[in-house]
């Protein structure tokens, strides 16, 4: 099997809800996030995927929806205020922890097509989560 990995960066800010700790209010990370492809041959160029190509679909996916952005659930009562004063928070379905983040971002570019493996994201430096396809995931 071949693999490639691009890095992504981007800022963002969340909290969590129903958890007791500091990640409760909210607060900003700069994330890297590592999008790895897979496939059990390559294409007529001898790749996966261009780094290019990769880079140019993953990266305007996520500085379109998640750079210097609020990610926070749809349960959270600070959409409403955000909203309220003219800014408009990303809105998920579920609490941005990084574990959940990281799946949400592989299914957004699974859906675009691209064979992905695993796509890991790095809340902090010393801190990464990470959500993998099983083998019945991998296209190509």
């Amino acid at each position: 099997m071949y693999r490639i990995t691009r890095k992504l960066f981007f800022s963002y800010g969340h909290r969590l809800l129903d958890y007791q700790g500091k990640c409760a209010r909210m607060h900003g990370h700069n994330a890297r996030v590592l999008v790895t492809l897979a496939a059990e041959g390559l294409d007529r160029t001898g790749m996966v995927t261009d780094f290019d190509e990769l880079k140019r679909l993953a990266g305007r996916w996520i500085e379109e929806n998640l750079d210097h952005r609020m990610i926070l659930s749809q349960a959270d009562p600070a959409v409403a205020a955000l909203r309220s004063i003219g800014e408009e928070p990303f809105v998920v379905d579920f609490n941005p922890t990084a574990e959940n983040l990281s799946r949400y971002i592989f299914q957004q570019l699974s859906a675009m097509g691209l064979p992905v493996l695993e796509v890991a994201l790095d809340e902090t430096a010393n801190c990464t989560a990470s959500y993998m396809a099983g083998r019945e995931g991998l296209s190509h």
